[in-house]
């Protein structure tokens, strides 16, 4: 299950303190955000792998394992400050992330060449969150400020993943995973430029939304990969 749900909205709240943070402060800080995405990487893919034997039982807790999700992410906004409780349920939240992925992974597994299939999605989306990375980085032009109308999209995307639910149409499906992949594609920038300007409050902000950038990148493009690639 594909995880839209993060905060995009920008407050003014820490405006103050980040147009203040010294150029050392903001290199220690996208240094530790990096570090905590990377830890979330490999806690999500042991949620995964974990969670692929048990594929046929978690399909039917889908919804209570994404409220969970979505329980510990709003958690994690009230933890992010207390150390120690701020990296369990950080790691909580991946971990679960990745046994919700765990089904999607399974079927595409199943599929003649699946192994191939998800080495190729996975090695996509690092190349495309690679590219967009090093773009946000070299770009002159500021995608911080786009934070509402990247809002509007994902609300509309959300909007038309539930219907899907009912309709089970595939040309929507691939018409939604593709919107996904450009959608996040252009967050991966947005995300970048705000760690490098130090906008984040903490470093386990950034690193989750570089996560879920990331995670639905990946489960986009595998559900794409899927479908082309199924013989159904």
């Amino acid at each position: 299950m594909g995880l839209y749900d993060r905060d995009y909205a920008r407050g003014n709240s820490y405006t103050y303190e980040t147009t203040h943070r010294s150029e050392a402060q903001i290199v220690s800080f996208v240094k530790e955000t990096y570090k905590l995405f990377a830890a979330s990487m490999m806690a999500g893919a042991v949620g995964a792998y974990v969670g692929v034997p048990l594929a046929a039982s978690i399909s039917t807790m889908m919804w209570p394992l994404f409220f969970l999700e979505i329980g510990l992410l709003i958690g994690l906004q009230f933890a992010k400050n207390k150390p120690g409780i701020n990296l369990l349920v950080m790691f909580a939240f991946v971990f679960v992330t990745g046994l919700t992925t765990a089904p999607l992974l399974a079927y595409t597994l199943g599929l003649s060449g699946g192994a191939t299939i998800v080495g190729n999605a996975f090695a996509m989306t690092a190349v495309v969150f690679g590219a967009m990375s090093f773009f946000a980085i070299k770009s002159t032009k500021d995608f911080t400020s786009f934070a509402k109308p990247l809002m509007i999209a994902l609300f509309v995307i959300i909007g038309f993943s539930i219907l899907n639910i009912f309709l089970g149409n595939p040309m929507l499906q691939i018409i939604i995973a593709g919107a996904v992949v450009i959608l996040f594609s252009i967050l991966v920038i947005y995300d970048t430029q705000n760690i490098m300007n130090g906008a984040y409050e903490t470093p386990i902000d950034g690193a989750i939304a570089l996560y879920l950038d990331f995670l639905n990148i990946f489960i986009a493009l595998l559900q794409l990969f899927g479908i082309f690639g199924s013989d159904e």
